[in-house]
């Protein structure tokens, strides 16, 4: 374990590194539309304000020797599927390359295991992005399917790799 790598809730004092840090194009093309681009503070305002009340908590901020440096979530999939849990995460680029996203998503999982009790989470991850797959594969997930021409990103047709900790 990392003791320079923890995750904790969001507070609204760091509305403006994460607007720093989501503000990237770079980051934008792994992550679904439905984070702004660009992101500005009031938008990460708007959004700490959209999760304060989750219970358990659902999303956390990286810190990497005590700096905010990115988020990990989840969303709790429902009805039959209510075991599942789905898992998404961006760190900063200044901070790629560090071990940092491996770190978080060990700390992550351990959260959900106890907040939750989950069966399985998967995260999905767009065929480009390399980088976390292999941050997943280092966790102990796996590559349960790779689902073709699923999603579209930057007016591109593209595949989603999903990745399975059963748990």
């Amino acid at each position: 374990m990392n003791k320079n790598i923890q995750i904790r809730p969001w507070q609204k004092q760091d509305a403006q590194a994460l607007a720093s840090i989501a503000n990237n194009r770079k980051i934008w093309n792994n992550v679904r539309d439905q984070l702004p681009n660009p992101y500005t503070v009031m938008d990460a305002l708007q959004w700490m304000n959209h999760i304060k009340d989750q219970n358990p908590e659902q999303h956390q901020a990286i810190l990497y020797n005590g700096l905010v440096v990115g988020n990990i979530g989840c969303k709790p999939q429902e009805d039959v599927y209510r075991k599942s849990i789905e898992i998404g995460y961006f760190v900063g680029e200044p901070y790629w390359g560090k071990g940092i996203a491996t770190e978080a998503i060990k700390l992550f999982v351990q959260h959900l295991i106890e907040k939750f009790q989950p069966i399985r989470i998967y995260a999905e991850v767009f065929a480009h992005n390399q980088s976390s797959m292999k941050v997943l594969q280092k966790n102990g997930f796996f590559l349960e399917s790779i689902r073709r021409n699923a999603a579209i990103k930057n007016n591109e047709i593209v595949d989603d790799y999903v990745w399975v900790k059963f748990v």
